[in-house]
């Protein structure tokens, strides 16, 4: 049975049919990095623990998409845990980084990717408004389908024309949305808020709608609790704990 699961934050396993997917590995203990630049609160992250180890993760996956590269979607530990062969694919902008790191296998998505028998298609996304947006960018999503389904991963965006028009594009049937509301001192916030992902329920016939990005790093002020009151009437929106996996 096909299925997502959770690991913390944005990092998801899919198992697609027997295909491994690691996606955003953000992989270091509790407290290893510093508060997120221009947020005043002073946590450090991530704010919890991985609820396994995340070795086994890295060596079973077979394919390994990154949507962007900021630390808490490609940290350090990630870099150390996987292995340099692994398939590893991503936006065009961020190929010389992964090789940089030494990565071998590296495949940058312009439009499509088929691999393992599932076309990858890569979608856009806005990180926020203003010029907030212009510095944190570019990033990604993904839809991954297998011809039959489809699971569209809209990685860090806010509701916008891109996601309205990937979803309208390729329908899928399940969405992963990175919500949390992250946001810095000053400016919008830079992922999606709870109106964010009711605006995404409206546009969108999947079956699942899947909330991640919450409760582990600082900058993140939208709680699961928080989400859950606000998005609550929607028995398709869910919330998974760290750990917590969803059947396709």
């Amino acid at each position: 049975m096909s299925s997502i699961q959770l690991i913390r934050h944005a990092t998801l396993l899919l198992d697609f049919g027997g295909v491994s997917i690691l996606v955003d590995p953000f992989l270091a203990p509790k407290d290893t990095y510093d508060p997120i630049i221009w947020t005043s609160n002073g946590i450090r992250n991530p704010m919890t623990e991985l609820p396994f180890p995340a070795k086994d993760s890295c060596d079973n996956a077979d394919i390994i998409p990154v949507t962007h590269t900021h630390n808490d979607h490609w940290d350090e530990a990630a870099r150390q845990l996987i292995a340099k062969e692994k398939l590893l694919l991503g936006q065009p902008e961020d190929e010389a980084k992964f090789r940089e790191q030494g990565f071998t296998n590296v495949h940058p998505i312009v439009d499509k990717y088929t691999t393992h028998g599932l076309i990858f298609q890569r979608t856009g996304g806005q990180h926020g408004t203003g010029e907030i947006a212009l510095k944190m960018a570019p990033v990604s999503g993904f839809v991954i389908s297998d011809g039959k389904r489809s699971v569209y991963i809209a990685g860090d965006t806010i509701w916008c024309s891109d996601v309205a028009e990937a979803i309208d594009k390729y329908h899928p049937d399940v969405v992963v949305l990175n919500t949390g509301g992250a946001q810095f001192d000053m400016g919008d916030p830079i992922t999606m808020t709870a109106a964010d992902v009711l605006q995404v329920a409206a546009a969108s016939k999947a079956s699942k709608i899947i909330c991640v990005h919450m409760d582990t790093v600082n900058h993140c002020y939208v709680t699961r609790p928080l989400l859950r009151a606000a998005v609550g009437g929607d028995a398709r929106i869910l919330l998974p704990e760290d750990g917590e996996t969803v059947a396709l």
